[in-house]
């Protein structure tokens, strides 16, 4: 009866080399006592150096990621260990998140945290029972090694139905839920050819936050934990 759910392609990374020289990398790291290559790309700050970079639009937004998780993390069904949350990241890195992790609230200590989580690949580092940790898998390989039997996509493009119709769907053939975790954009070909359904909610694109917010609700609501 649990939820997978899967934040896709988010603007979750650090510095990419090609602009550590540009001034405000250079200002931002300095200021924080960091080197260039152990910060979190972040659009408000590394705007003109992030416009350099291809899928620009797609990338430096760890804000979305932070709103998402706390939707999800937060809610009574995840408190419960009802709901697997993952981050799969614009780069193809697989975030894995404990049941018990607790996110901080605050944007400037989460950034910290995936800082030291994108260099160190745990947080805990070293730890026996890390609360987050970065996987060496592939979005597809990463499906089967989870024992998921398929991907549904929330695509605003695919075809349209109702969130319980698709919570039942997932939880009863063990597929995961994606949902676009960037600005702009559309989702790469990798992601559309791997996705076993694509489905819509709205005829429009919403933020990632409010879509993982009502589709933890459904869940929650089809699992009799809220009454509706």
């Amino acid at each position: 009866m649990k939820l997978s759910v899967l934040l896709l392609e988010a603007g979750l990374e650090l510095v990419p080399e090609e602009i550590w020289e540009e001034p405000s990398v250079i200002k931002n790291a300095r200021r924080r006592g960091k080197k260039p290559s152990e910060i979190l790309l972040d659009i408000s700050v590394h705007y003109q150096a992030a416009k350099k970079l291809k899928d620009w639009f797609k990338r430096g937004r760890p804000d979305i990621v932070h709103s998402s998780l706390l939707q999800i993390l937060d809610s009574p069904a995840s408190r419960r260990g009802l709901v697997n949350t993952y981050i799969h990241t614009y780069q193809g890195l697989i975030i894995w998140l404990d049941h018990s992790v607790r996110i901080p609230r605050n944007y400037n200590r989460f950034v910290g945290l995936i800082e030291q989580l994108l260099v160190k690949k745990e947080v805990p580092p070293g730890s026996r029972k890390p609360l987050l940790k970065v996987l060496d898998y592939k979005l597809e390989d990463f499906l089967k090694e989870s024992g998921l039997n398929g991907l549904i996509l929330l695509w605003e493009k695919g075809e349209r139905k109702g969130l319980r119709s698709i919570i039942s769907e997932a939880v009863e053939n063990n597929y995961a839920i994606g949902i676009g975790a960037f600005q702009h954009g559309d989702f790469g070909e990798y992601v559309l050819e791997i996705a076993t359904k694509k489905y819509s909610i709205f005829s429009e694109s919403l933020p990632a936050w409010i879509v993982a917010s009502r589709l933890i609700t459904a869940y929650e609501a089809y699992l009799n934990l809220l009454t509706l």
